[in-house]
């Protein structure tokens, strides 16, 4: 089975990118043809750049329900994410304060905490659930004195599982702690509010909402009193002087248009993906045995199917899978697969961990591919268990 030649591969990542909205392209591209320097405040073009990066803070502030001011532009997830951490726990006032964070956090996450670990600063790893949500007991009893500030995703970049955030936020308010949150993989795709959620800080990336790569924004929480943040570099005033250097006007612009779309599609979109997602994880089921869902099919993103299937080799599963563009649910080179820390700090085998594809859907994605992708799926895993070393 394959597709047309002239057709490329059915493209199922979209929780590594996403493609770019037809709406947000034409709402970027009159930035494009213009000089536009939000900071250029003695001329025309400059207002106008003002009046474009305000207009998109705007926009984006309406979907996460906040106020304008709380929102820091920067060049994605990945930046906020450090921004949130190492601005508050390098701080000079930051001495002897601790983080806490779980095991199943993004790379993003991880290599931050660990290099804030390696200069002195108390870090904890919370274990997580079968589910792949943090366990809120053991959460508790992590935190100490020395606790200031927690960091949990929101919504897991692999399986999906959504986090318990309300509760964990309440428990950090309870004890005058702050609660950072990656929502890279969650805003735009669920509900969120953050007048009612107990987060302080929250990340997010354009790109993983139809919006364009190299695009993000760090949502501060304005309270008394204010949290001691300390930019990572200096070299301007922009963004409330916490993140300097010109502002790329096209690229803001582009993430406010995709919050905007966001908005008006959401709940319409949240369920029709659903919807495709268990379809794709009914049709697998019915016609393969010995296959596992990875995540909490409760509380989970829509668009997320993660599944590992048992008899087939993991270093050939991924590069079977030439018709339909996915991930793997582990993180493995050529010669030395890995198995995912995800999969595995949930208690996933690791010949299961390795054998894993993670699918992920989006508002262009039809019924049509996905009876496709059931199909195609199921007929290579067939082919890989009859030949499991590549022969015949």
């Amino acid at each position: 089975m394959s597709l047309p030649e002239h057709r490329p591969p059915l493209y199922l990542d979209s929780h590594a990118t996403t493609l770019l909205d037809p709406r947000v392209r034409e709402a970027m591209w009159p930035w494009l043809l213009v000089p536009c320097n939000a900071s250029s405040n003695s001329h025309r073009y400059g207002w106008r750049a003002a009046e474009g990066v305000e207009r998109a803070r705007q926009q984006v502030a309406r979907l996460l329900n906040c106020e304008p001011h709380e929102l820091l532009f920067t060049s994605g997830a990945t930046e906020a994410n450090n921004l949130a951490l190492k601005g508050i726990l390098q701080a000079p006032r930051a001495k002897g304060w601790g983080l806490v964070t779980s095991q199943v956090e993004h790379r993003a996450i991880l290599d931050p905490a660990r290099r804030l670990a390696r200069r002195g600063t108390e870090v904890a790893f919370v274990p997580v659930t079968p589910r792949g949500a943090i366990d809120l007991d053991r959460f508790r009893d992590s935190l100490t004195s020395h606790t200031r500030l927690v960091s949990l995703i929101l919504a897991n970049n692999e399986v999906g599982t959504i986090n318990p955030i309300a509760e964990a936020g309440a428990i950090c308010r309870e004890r005058g702690i702050w609660l950072h949150c990656d929502a890279s993989q969650a805003v735009g795709k669920i509900p969120l509010d953050l007048r009612q959620l107990p987060v302080d800080l929250l990340s997010l990336s354009a790109h993983k909402l139809h919006g364009p790569q190299g695009v993000g924004a760090l949502y501060v929480r304005r309270s008394e009193p204010r949290l001691p943040l300390e930019p990572l570099f200096d070299g301007g005033g922009q963004e409330q002087r916490l993140r300097p250097g010109t502002l790329p006007v096209p690229l803001i612009v582009g993430l406010g248009a995709a919050c905007a779309v966001c908005r008006e599609d959401q709940p319409e979109e949240t369920t029709r993906l659903a919807q495709l997602r268990d379809r794709l994880w009914q049709g697998l089921a019915q016609r393969l045995e010995g296959i596992h869902r990875n995540g909490d099919s409760q509380q989970s993103l829509p668009g997320n199917l993660n599944v590992s299937f048992e008899g087939v080799p993991g270093e050939r599963l991924l590069a079977a899978m030439t018709e339909i563009a996915v991930s793997s649910g582990s993180a493995c080179s050529s010669a030395t697969p890995e198995p995912s820390h995800v999969l595995r700090a949930m208690g996933v085998p690791e010949r299961l961990a390795l054998a894993s594809l993670r699918f992920g859907l989006s508002r262009f994605n039809t019924g049509e591919e996905i009876d496709f992708a059931t199909a195609y799926v199921s007929e290579t895993v067939r082919q890989l268990r009859a030949h499991p070393a590549g022969t015949g």
